[in-house]
């Protein structure tokens, strides 16, 4: 009588082909993740500039009655906004937080002239896609 089943070698091999795949496929798409959550950062650094720029038209300060000041969160909350602001300039500076602080990408920053920064790669940290 011929017993039907699996052996253990093939069950090794099929556990051990799933943890290949797994371990390519959950840092692609934490990676994935990180970098949509970076969009919620540039959402909120770009709102924010908006919003001083627009207290700039009404009272030729970027501080004053209706001006936002000290930190705010991003829309989805992944990330604390520091504004600095004076008469005639601003920074923004945009941290992760919860989750997001596991991402490489530690600070992003955009000032009244449209600057953008960011530690440690300026051109991966803005990239959003």
């Amino acid at each position: 009588m011929k017993v039907k089943g699996f052996t253990m070698i093939e069950l090794l091999i099929a556990v051990v082909i799933v943890a290949v795949l797994a371990a390519i496929a959950i840092p692609m798409y934490q990676d994935h993740v990180d970098r949509t959550r970076r969009a919620d950062a540039v959402t909120g650094l770009t709102e924010l500039a908006q919003e001083l720029e627009r207290c700039f038209t009404r009272n030729n300060s970027y501080t004053g009655t209706g001006c936002p000041s000290g930190t705010e969160s991003s829309p989805d909350g992944h990330y604390n906004i520091a504004i600095t602001a004076g008469d005639d300039s601003f920074t923004l500076a945009a941290t992760p937080t919860g989750v997001q602080d596991r991402d490489d990408c530690r600070e992003l920053s955009l000032t009244h002239r449209g600057e953008r920064d960011a530690n440690p790669d300026m051109a991966e940290c803005w990239r959003t896609e």
